[in-house]
C-alpha cells in the first residue's frame, strides 16, 4: 500500500533532515518536491495545491525548537498536515435505535459485496449481532455472493423475494429485530457508472429506512475516477463515510490521499487484502507515519493482539529460556506471524523498515517451512542433531523440496537456537547475527 508514495518520501525525507536550518529557499524548494511527489501518486491537483499552500504558511511561521533539527521540524509539519489532511482521527461507525441500518454504495467492481462481509464480521468482533441483505436484483449472483460469504463467516444473511430493493430491506430490518440482531447492513445494487435509475433506488431505500451510515466503497485503484464518482454520489445521497478498497494493489495512492479533502467526508475502513478480516479501520496519524516511512507500531501490536495466543506465546517464551525450543514450535510460530497478515505489510508498520532497500518478503516460504517440518519425524523435530544425510534426502522427498532446503531450514534453526541461548545469558539484550526468517533476503 502506497509503495511508490512511501518510497518517494523516503528519500525526500532523508534529504530534509540533513537540513541546517528554515530558510525561504529550502521552504519553497520543499513545498515545490511535495506538490511534485503528490502529483506523481495521483493526488488531484487542487488538493495538492492545497496542501503544499498549508505546508509553505505553518513552515515560514514556524520557531525552531531547541530539541530537534529544522529538517526534523519540516517533516513533523509534513505530517502533521497530513494526518489533517487525511481527517484528523479515526471516525466510528455510528449506531441508531436498534436494529440500526448499515447502507453500502458504490460502482460496480469497487467490491460493495466483500467489504458487506468484511465489515460484518468485523463489527461483531466488536460485539455486534449483524444481519447482512443484498438488494441487488440486477446482478446475478449478487444475492448468492453474499449468501456464500455469510456461510463462510458464520453471519446470518437475509434474501426476502428478490424483486423490490426497498421491500427486501424494509423485511431485512423486521427479519434483524426478530432474531434480537443489533444492526442490518445492507449491500446495494451498483452499476459500471452513475446513472438515474440506480440514484433513485439509493434515493428510495435511504428515505424509508433513514440509516444512521452511508458509506460508499472507493476502488482505491481507480484514481481520479474514483473521487468522480464520489462527487456524483454525493450529490444525490447523504454519504456519512467512505470505504477504500484494494488499497493492498494501488501503488500510488492519490485517490486516498485526496478523496477525503475532495468529498469532506471521513475515510472509516480500509480493505487491505482478498481476505475477509483484511478489512481495518482508518487512522489518519497511523498512515500518514506509514507514508513518511516512520511505521505504524499501534496499528502493529493490535494485529499481534488478534492473532497471536498469549498463553501459547508465555509458553513458547519459557522453551526459549530454557533451550527446549523445537522445530515443531518454530512451526506454531511462524503460522501465528502469518495469520497477522502478509509480512511485507507487516514490516511496513515497523519504523525504517519500509526504507530498506528492494525489501522483499514471500510469505509462500511459511508454508515450504511448514512442509518441510511436517515430513520430518518427531523425534527430528525435537532433536534435529539426529537428522543425517540420509534422513535429510528422506524428508526432503517427503515434502516435495530439494536436500538445500532441507539444509537451510536447519541452518536457520541452529542459528536461532544459537541466538535464544546467547539472549538468555546477557538478559534479553539482542546478539549480532539474528538469522534470516523464511521468506526475507
Amino acid at each position: 500500500m502506497f509503495d511508490n508514495l512511501t518510497g518517494r518520501f523516503d528519500k525526500f525525507v532523508r534529504n530534509l533532515r540533513g537540513q541546517g536550518k528554515i530558510t525561504e529557499a529550502n521552504v519553497k524548494e520543499t513545498v515545490r518536491e511535495v506538490r511534485r511527489i503528490f502529483l506523481e501518486a495521483d493526488v488531484s491537483l487542487k488538493a495538492a495545491k492545497a496542501f503544499v499552500a498549508s505546508v509553505q504558511e505553518r513552515s515560514m511561521g514556524a520557531e525552531v525548537l531547541k530539541s530537534i533539527t529544522p529538517g526534523q521540524q519540516m517533516i513533523k509539519i509534513i505530517h502533521d498536515e497530513l494526518v489533517s489532511f487525511l481527517g484528523v482521527a479515526n471516525e466510528p461507525i455510528k449506531f441508531g435505535k436498534s436494529p440500526s441500518t448499515i447502507l453500502i454504495v458504490g460502482l460496480n467492481g469497487a467490491g460493495k459485496t466483500t467489504t458487506t462481509a468484511k465489515l460484518a464480521l468485523l463489527l461483531r468482533k466488536k460485539g455486534r449481532k449483524p444481519l447482512m441483505v443484498s438488494t441487488d436484483t440486477y446482478r446475478p449472483a449478487a444475492m448468492d455472493q453474499l449468501e456464500a460469504l455469510g456461510k463462510q463467516i458464520d453471519i446470518p444473511v437475509f434474501t426476502g423475494d428478490r424483486k423490490d430493493p426497498v421491500k427486501i430491506a424494509q423485511e431485512a430490518r423486521d427479519y434483524a429485530r426478530s432474531l434480537s440482531l443489533d444492526c442490518v447492513l445492507i449491500d446495494t445494487a451498483g452499476r459500471m457508472a452513475i446513472d438515474e435509475q440506480l440514484m433513485t433506488e439509493l434515493a428510495m431505500i435511504s428515505d424509508v429506512l433513514k440509516p444512521p451510515e452511508t458509506l460508499l466503497v472507493v476502488d482505491g485503484m481507480t484514481g481520479q475516477d474514483a473521487i468522480r464518482s464520489a462527487k456524483a454520489f454525493l450529490e444525490r445521497i447523504d454519504l456519512t463515510g467512505l470505504i477504500l478498497t484494494k488499497l493492498d494493489g494501488d501503488s500510488r495512492g492519490g485517490a486516498a490521499l485526496s478523496i477525503r479533502w475532495v468529498t469532506g467526508k471521513p475515510i472509516k475502513f480500509i480493505g487491505v487484502g482478498e481476505k475477509t478480516g483484511d478489512l481495518e479501520n482508518f487512522h489518519p496519524d497511523r498512515m500518514a507515519g506509514r507514508i513518511l516511512g516512520m511505521g505504524d507500531v499501534v496499528s502493529l501490536v493490535e494485529k499481534a493482539q488478534e492473532s497471536i495466543d498469549v498463553d501459547a506465546a508465555e509458553e513458547m517464551a519459557r522453551k526459549m529460556a530454557t533451550n527446549q525450543f523445537t522445530l515443531t514450535d518454530f512451526k506454531t510460530q511462524l503460522l501465528q506471524i502469518e495469520k497477522m497478515g502478509p509480512l511485507d505489510s507487516i514490516l511496513g508498520m515497523i519504523p525504517g523498515m519500509k526504507g530498506v532497500k528492494d525489501l522483499k518478503v514471500d510469505n509462500s516460504q511459511i508454508k515450504v517451512v511448514g512442509s518441510i517440518i511436517d515430513s520430518m519425524t518427531i523425534v527430528e523435530r525435537d532433536n534435529p542433531k539426529v537428522i543425517n544425510g540420509s534422513r535429510r534426502k528422506r524428508i526432503a522427498a517427503g515434502c516435495g523440496r530439494s536436500v538445500q532446503d532441507v539444509n537451510r531450514l536447519l541452518k536457520q534453526f541452529t542459528q536461532m537456537q544459537k541466538m535464544m541461548r546467547q539472549m538468555t545469558k546477557k538478559s534479553g539484550r539482542m546478539p549480532r547475527g539474528f538469522p534470516q526468517m523464511p521468506g526475507m533476503p
